[in-house]
């Protein structure tokens, strides 16, 4: 049986455009696996920090930091957020800017390295970003943060262990030097079967159309291979 395609996301979880493209990938992955002779798909999320100097505990809104501590006028801001809420909304997320606790988002990313290793790892990245986007639950603290590992099925004292200990913090500085080698500067990003680079929230037939030629490839080199001399 053919080896599983791979897909390969770099995200951050303070990314809107993160989670919104995560449910376009579901949605790919999906449309995928009721085509002719689909080969079976290995999803891998991968660290990015957007803002590795955000402080753990920002004081204020997310108007406030995009504004204070990004550069951008409110209004700007404000007319960005009610649209990415828009665009979220049309792939069944609620997001929460209001209740939203802006804050480091190193610490979920050693998490999901954790979740990684425990055959967990999606379950846990849902969980991170609809407790940052939709919940207003703070991602900087190491109790919170072992609370969502338990939710999403993980050993918590592991969890808060691991995060005290910075267990995972080589695997996110991993992650970053390869998405840098990868020439990555902005997520979400997808890298289908190795070869194919995916940027941005895309549509699901973008993403689906990786797939598919991906599989064809396999299919040509297999037959390639096979071919008599």
């Amino acid at each position: 049986m053919p080896s599983a395609l791979t897909v390969d996301v770099w995200s951050d979880i303070a990314c809107p455009w993160c989670f919104i493209g995560k449910r376009k990938l579901e949605e790919a992955l999906r449309r995928y696996a009721l085509t002719e002779d689909a080969l079976d798909v290995e999803l891998t999320f991968h660290s990015f920090e957007l803002a590795p100097d955000t402080p753990v505990d920002f004081e204020g809104s997310e108007i406030d930091f995009l504004a204070h501590h990004k550069g951008v006028p409110a209004d700007r801001v404000q007319q960005m957020l009610t649209q990415v809420t828009e665009i979220a909304a049309g792939v069944g997320l609620r997001y929460d800017f209001a209740a939203l606790h802006h804050a480091n988002t190193r610490k979920a990313h050693q998490l999901t390295h954790l979740a990684k290793a425990r055959g967990m790892q999606r379950e846990l990245v849902e969980k991170l970003f609809s407790a940052y986007f939709e919940q207003g639950r703070h991602l900087g603290h190491d109790e919170e943060l072992a609370d969502l590992a338990a939710e999403a099925g993980l050993d918590r004292t592991e969890a808060l262990e691991a995060l005290r200990a910075g267990t995972y913090e080589a695997d996110v500085d991993a992650d970053i030097a390869q998405a840098r080698a990868y020439g990555i500067t902005g997520v979400p990003f997808f890298v289908i079967d190795g070869r194919y680079g995916v940027s941005g929230a895309q549509d699901p037939a973008v993403l689906e159309q990786g797939l598919q030629q991906a599989a064809a490839d396999r299919a040509e080199v297999s037959g390639s291979a096979a071919a008599p001399a």
